[in-house]
């Protein structure tokens, strides 16, 4: 029997104590770990076999691009080194025998060698010759671009470079063939692609065709574990600090897609195991945190993909730390830390707090389902489901608790990727097919890096040279209006005031996807806006008549070919799959396909909009808000002739007040004919009551389901107390079934009002009630100007010694003191600052009495009145 080996002493070991404890260790550990030291963490991609393409990466020790592949049959992963030969370079426009003047290239010790090469310009689409500097290291590009006049290509990362050259697509399958990667490109039935791209200009049939397997190709459904810790945590709100790894991982839990449901727990000689309900859950005990991180990292390497939830900033670079402070080589730690991510040796990590982060993913493939980013959050509304809720520590929780706890977390991490059959890992692949980025960095950057990425891969398949931003600026003529909304550079889009009031009937009309097919039918583009070198123009106009810009029409823009290419996929093939397919489960294939196209859809105008943007052309987004405010402002003077009431407009919706179905289609068919554009009914409301604000109003759908829009309730930092009240208002607003209704309902929100005043006035709501809870972006200590409430109270915390770390929720409430606000951990009802609270449930309610016209300066007054009888009663 192998001799059980404890350990009390939750500090880190010292060097002394190292050798002791090794030693007994060797006691403990079983034949497979002792194997295990020795393996390699991955095998090489075999002869023969089809793989999935899940990502790429750059391997310093071999010097080699590195793919890393899924296979689909053995369900495992594995690695191809390039051996092509493939080496870093970049591009300069000047000739071979003037680079060989510049020392600091040719005698730097990665040089390589010089080729002259032809690109495409993408303005003219003439060839021209450039030099290329080959290089050994990636490194080197960085150290060499800054001694040449000016370098193309050069900010590009290595491996992103290498699925460039070599037309790589990740998440598409490819069978290892002679050393190389042949992709296998499934059959796909064309004619209905053809038939929804007849009119296309020739480049947009062409890219279908090569497109269309990326949306039909299958998608493996690789296996994964989510995995989450618990650390020992000495005291009340105390984080531990990933980068110190000073206490013990006391549980780790592992969920897996093969049905594995585990927790490994560390013995601790103050917590009673007792009986423990484990539901299920295989648990495992140790004496020692060694042998349980040791048992760990030996499971773990079987699953090619590991999904945490903010495992990049905490789970695994604590369980890196802790490991070296353990002891442990860094050929037995599984994981490897980046600057700003992790690396899972024996396969790909995804941190799905990273993916779900992303707001384009939010908004579109999500529909804005969630608002707050924590693991509760996301899964209470994708999921229905909630974290174990505790009241003490972690420490504290007996064992079975914490295995609850722990393993709760796990699950719903992994559920999140396998839900809705797959869903989310579904729209990850897609995503990465689109971008052509590999998953992990995907899952890890914004939508315009997806879009950057995308259109780069398609500039060298077609031989184009990637232009400079520099250059694009250069080229790109002057912005001709102003902007109305401050840190926008040009004017954005036209917004017809609302009145104010309640209006029954309401209908409204959505241009689909204004922006992106402005963008195709106008042929916007950098390469086409305002350029020199074209033939036949057409003119820029905005909603005065007024000439901005002029298009180049005679030959396709990239922009413009890319965005209506993914449009017409999405409106004319997938949505219609998605309703009429009759295998349940391709039809909620195509709803994945569907909805990830309109992630790239809706991003398109927002991205080239963007100064960041390296593709960023100011002429092309002005000429964009300009069309739109021309196509929007022609409509309305339309409908209004044709005896509409336009209530309200917004860049892309206009709010119609009890219109007939014939004027309706009246104004559809004049949009379609005068435009080429699709304007749908979108919405159709019982009543809507307007504030008179922009972007802001109530509404009430025919089915009973509310529509709210800018109003403060709604955003996620407000105090539960507004929440609840507004939800009550809100229900009392939604009895309004007639005109006749309306008195009612007004007297009610008004008593509704006064009671939360009443309620304010006498401290009968509690301090979780009251309380703010605001995300910290940051560290507080770059907080050195301007300090936002929320760090203020994060600072009181931090110097009671409670650590405040960036991503964690900072409860807090409004107090009469010199800061104005405390932590909740801190505050004291007697001193709550009351008029703030009522200035909170003025700024949340206001312009919904406003739309029922009720001005505050009624509530106010009899909230007064009534209070001065009761202080006299």
């Amino acid at each position: 029997m192998a001799k059980q080996v404890t350990l009390f002493d939750f500090s880190a070991p010292s060097q002394s104590t190292n050798k002791q404890q090794k030693d007994e260790e060797k006691i403990q550990v079983t034949e497979p770990e002792r194997k295990m030291k020795k393996k390699e963490w991955v095998t090489e991609a075999v002869e023969g076999r089809t793989y999935f393409l899940l990502s790429a990466d750059y391997d310093g020790k071999s010097n080699k691009a590195i793919l890393k592949l899924y296979d689909p049959d053995k369900h495992e992963f594995a690695v191809y080194y390039d051996k092509t030969g493939h080496k870093p370079y970049f591009l300069v426009d000047i000739e071979p025998e003037k680079v060989r003047k510049i020392n600091k290239v040719i005698k730097d010790q990665s040089f390589d060698h010089l080729e002259t090469v032809p690109k495409i310009d993408p303005y003219s689409g003439k060839q021209i010759t450039l030099t290329k500097i080959v290089v050994k290291d990636p490194l080197a590009v960085r150290r060499m671009r800054d001694h040449v006049p000016k370098a193309y290509e050069a900010h590009i990362k290595y491996f992103n470079n290498y699925i460039y050259d070599l037309g790589l697509i990740p998440g598409m399958p490819y069978k290892v063939s002679k050393g190389r990667l042949i992709p296998v490109t499934p059959e796909v039935e064309v004619d209905e692609v053809k038939k929804a791209f007849s009119e296309s200009d020739e480049m947009t049939k062409e890219m279908a065709i090569a497109w269309a397997p990326l949306f039909e190709s299958d998608i493996p459904r690789i296996k994964r574990a989510a995995i989450d810790i618990e650390v020992f945590t000495p005291m009340q709100g105390r984080v531990p600090d990933p980068k110190k790894a000073e206490f013990p991982v006391i549980s780790i839990a592992l969920a897996g897609s093969d049905g594995e449901k585990k927790v490994y727990v560390l013995k601790r000689p103050d917590v009673d195991l007792g009986s423990v309900k484990n539901e299920g859950i295989l648990v495992q005990y140790y004496d020692s945190e060694t042998l349980l991180l040791r048992s760990f990292f030996e499971e773990i390497k079987d699953y090619p993909l590991l999904l945490t939830f903010n495992g990049d900033d905490f789970d695994i670079p604590y369980l890196i730390i802790r490991a070296y402070k353990l002891g442990f080589s860094p050929e037995e730690i599984p994981f490897q830390q980046g600057e700003s991510s992790t690396t899972f040796l024996p396969g790909i990590h995804v941190d799905l707090y990273r993916f779900f982060f992303n707001k384009a993913v939010r908004n579109y493939a999500f529909e804005g389902k969630y608002s707050e980013y924590s693991l509760d959050a996301v899964a209470q509304a994708i999921l229905g489901m909630s974290k174990v809720k505790v009241d003490s520590t972690i420490s504290d929780l007996d064992v079975s608790k914490l295995i609850q706890y722990n393993f709760r977390d796990s699950e719903i991490t992994l559920k999140l990727t396998t839900f809705n059959n797959d869903l989310t890992w579904k729209l990850i692949i897609l995503f990465a097919r689109i971008s052509k980025l590999g998953i992990e960095e995907m899952t890890r950057t914004e939508i315009s890096a997806w879009v950057k990425n995308l259109y780069y891969w398609e500039h060298r398949r077609r031989n184009w040279l990637i232009p400079l931003k520099e250059d694009i600026s250069q080229r790109s003529s002057a912005l001709k209006t102003a902007a109305i909304i401050k840190g926008k550079g040009y004017k954005g889009a036209v917004v017809i005031d609302p009145p104010v009031g309640l209006f029954f009937n309401v209908t409204v009309l959505d241009f689909a996807s204004l922006y992106p097919s402005i963008i195709r039918n106008w042929n916007l583009s950098y390469e086409t806006v305002d350029i020199k070198e074209c033939k036949k123009f057409a003119n820029i106009n905005d909603e005065t008549g007024e000439k901005l810009h002029q298009v180049c029409m005679e030959k396709p823009g990239i922009t413009a070919v890319i965005t209506g290419l993914l449009r017409d996929f999405r409106v004319k093939i997938y949505k219609k799959k998605a309703k009429q397919a009759s295998d349940e489960e391709r039809k909620m294939l195509y709803d994945v396909v569907q909805r990830g196209m309109k992630v790239f859809i809706n991003a398109t105008y927002g991205v080239f909009g963007a100064e960041s943007f390296p593709l960023y052309a100011p002429a092309v987004a002005e000429s964009v808000t300009a069309l739109g405010r021309f196509v929007i402002t022609n409509t309305v003077k339309r409908a209004r002739e044709l005896g509409l009431t336009v209530l309200y407009g917004d860049t892309d919706s206009l709010f119609i007040y009890n219109p007939t179905k014939e004027q309706l289609d009246q104004v559809v068919n004049w949009v379609k004919e005068k435009f080429r554009l699709d304007l749908e009914l979108d919405k159709s409301y019982r009543f809507v009551a307007f504030s008179g604000l922009k972007k802001n109003y109530f509404g009430v759908f025919t089915d009973s389901k509310f529509d709210i829009k800018g109003m403060l309730a709604k955003k996620r930092n407000t105090p539960e107390f507004l929440k609840k009240a507004f939800k009550e208002v809100r229900d009392l607003m939604g009895t309004i079934n007639s005109p006749e209704d309306v008195e009612k309902a007004k007297k009610s929100v008004m008593d509704k009002v006064k009671e939360i005043y009443e309620k304010l006035r006498n401290k009968e709501y509690n301090l979780d009630e009251l309380a703010f809870r605001v995300m910290l972006s940051k560290d507080i200590s770059s907080y050195d100007k301007n300090t936002p409430q929320h760090v203020k109270a994060a600072k009181q915390l931090a110097s009671l010694g409670i650590q405040v770390l960036p991503r964690d929720i900072v409860s807090f409430v409004k107090v009469k003191s010199k800061e104005g606000v405390k932590p909740v951990q801190l505050a004291r009802l007697d001193g709550i600052d009351v008029d703030k609270y009522y200035d909170a449930v003025r700024s949340t309610f206001e312009q919904m009495l406003k739309s029922l016209g009720i001005s505050w300066d009624e509530i106010e007054s009899t909230t007064s009145i009534e209070s001065y009888f009761q202080a006299k009663s």
